[in-house]
């Protein structure tokens, strides 16, 4: 696993729940960013965490950060798993795996399934630099969403 931290983010462009671009650097100098990658739609800690985070978006909103959830799961999924589960921020796909792989967070074998995105969270400031970075081995356990407030408030 490569240490971004201090680095500039990756640009990338990748398609929402409507099928419409979303270009990371379309938010810089005006949001601080926090990519969630996520391994699968539909799966108990993923839904989990995206829950919780749609349940604290407020706190999100209120220190300037847009989430943006990231799996390798198509649009028509994710925008199946939006709707059921009533996450109120954006989901990306990244359906050939090329934002996973610039973040350097794919498993190589993940049940079976080769390159599913381990459960990761990157922090972007403003300026477009990867400030946190938490990658996690074990998709069962969750990022610590307390320190990435944390770290966004360091930001404000």
């Amino acid at each position: 696993m490569t240490d971004l931290t201090h680095t500039q983010a990756s640009d990338f462009t990748l398609k929402n729940t409507n099928g419409e671009d979303v270009t990371l650097s379309d938010f810089k100098g005006t949001h601080n960013v926090v990519l969630l990658f996520f391994p699968l739609a539909f799966t108990s800690t993923c839904t989990e965490e995206l829950c919780h985070t749609r349940d604290n978006l407020k706190i999100y909103e209120s220190l300037n950060a847009k989430i943006l959830a990231i799996s390798i799961d198509t649009f028509f999924t994710l925008k199946e798993y939006k709707q059921s589960q009533n996450l109120n921020f954006t989901l990306l796909s990244d359906f050939n795996k090329t934002t996973s792989k610039q973040y350097d967070v794919l498993y190589d074998d993940f049940y079976g399934m080769m390159g599913v995105a381990k459960r990761s969270v990157f922090i972007i400031n403003k300026e477009g630099v990867i400030v946190y970075q938490e990658v996690l081995e074990d998709a069962g356990l969750l990022p610590d969403l307390n320190r990435i407030q944390e770290e966004l408030i360091k930001l404000n």
